[in-house]
This record gives C-alpha cells, sequence and structure tokens, in this order.
C-alpha cells in the first residue's frame, strides 16, 4: 500500500490543494458555502427523519413511537423547506436549524422521561436533548455570528486538513524518489 500511494503521490498533493482551495472559497465567499450547507443540512434532516420513522414503524426502540413519528415529521418538513427554498439566507437556515434542534431536544427529553421506568442510563438521551435545546437557544440567540463561525469553521478544517495532505503528498514523493534511486 505505501508503495502505491508513493507512486501516486501527487493525487495526496492534488487532494490537499483542492481542499485548500474550497477553504479559501470558504472563507472568500461565505455565502456560496452557506448556500452548499443548506442542501447538505437538508439530506441530514431528511435522513434523520427517515430513520426515526423506521424506527417508530419497526417497534424495534424502547422509544415511544409516537414521539419518533413527530420526530421524522419534523425532520422531513425542515429538509423539505431546504430543498424548496435553496436560496434561503444564512439567517433563515439557522433558524429553521434552531427550531429543529429544539423541538428534537424536547422530544428526546420527553423520550428520557418515559425510558426512566424500563431502562437504566436514559440519562444520556435526557443530556443528548438538553445540549440540542441548548444549541438551538444558542442559535436563535446569535444567528448571524452562528453562521459566519460555522463557514469559517469548516475553511479552517479544510485549510488545514489539505495542508496536512500535501505535506504527506511531499513525503510519500521523498519515499518514492528514494526507492528509485536504490
Amino acid at each position: 500500500m505505501l508503495t502505491l500511494m508513493a507512486k501516486n503521490w501527487w493525487l495526496m498533493v492534488l487532494r490537499g490543494v483542492c481542499a485548500i482551495v474550497f477553504g479559501v472559497i470558504a472563507w472568500i465567499w461565505p455565502g456560496v458555502t452557506i448556500g452548499a450547507l443548506v442542501l447538505l443540512w437538508g439530506l441530514y434532516a431528511f435522513a434523520d427523519g427517515v430513520l426515526a420513522f423506521a424506527a417508530a414503524v419497526s417497534g424495534r426502540t424502547e422509544t415511544p413511537w409516537w414521539l419518533l413519528i413527530i420526530e421524522a415529521i419534523v425532520g422531513v418538513a425542515a429538509a423539505a423547506a431546504a430543498f424548496l427554498y435553496p436560496g434561503m439566507t444564512a439567517i433563515v437556515l439557522l433558524y429553521v436549524i434552531a427550531a429543529w434542534a429544539i423541538v428534537t431536544g424536547i422530544l428526546e427529553i420527553a423520550a428520557a422521561i418515559q425510558l426512566r421506568k424500563e431502562i437504566e442510563g436514559e440519562v444520556w438521551l435526557a443530556l443528548a436533548g438538553a445540549g440540542s435545546v441548548l444549541f438551538g437557544l444558542l442559535l436563535f440567540a446569535r444567528p448571524g455570528i452562528g453562521a459566519l463561525a460555522v463557514v469559517w469553521m469548516i475553511g479552517l478544517y479544510a485549510v488545514l486538513f489539505g495542508g496536512l495532505l500535501v505535506a504527506l503528498g511531499f513525503r510519500l514523493k521523498a519515499l518514492n524518489d528514494l526507492r528509485q534511486a536504490a
């Protein structure tokens, strides 16, 4: 595997350069990045809703089925809003995400309360729900900062990740050169 990676070192460098370019674009044009995030979040919310519905109808969960149905409806409705109105502003998207997080968190806390009679460890579900509610409230309180921070964090991650891939690619090139010289 190392030999194959060393021979194709330039692919690692190319991947790294692409990540760096993406990160810089995220910083320069945050609106484009947020537009892509709207669609990705829509996919996530849809998948989460479908999985909640599947859990409700499968009967293989301790969570009451009606809570999962409500969570599924909220997730699919939020996804539909993201797909039908992809030009949403970052602020509107954050309000949708905030509302979704609060509703989901409340439903998780309610499920934990229902489960406390049947299983141990339901505190983790309640804490996850409380975290979702807190996240949603923070987004409502500071939506503009939240949108910009998300884009900047993604951009920073992409630039750092890309830099590491470029460094790895050139290290692999040196290894390849050494092998060919031997």
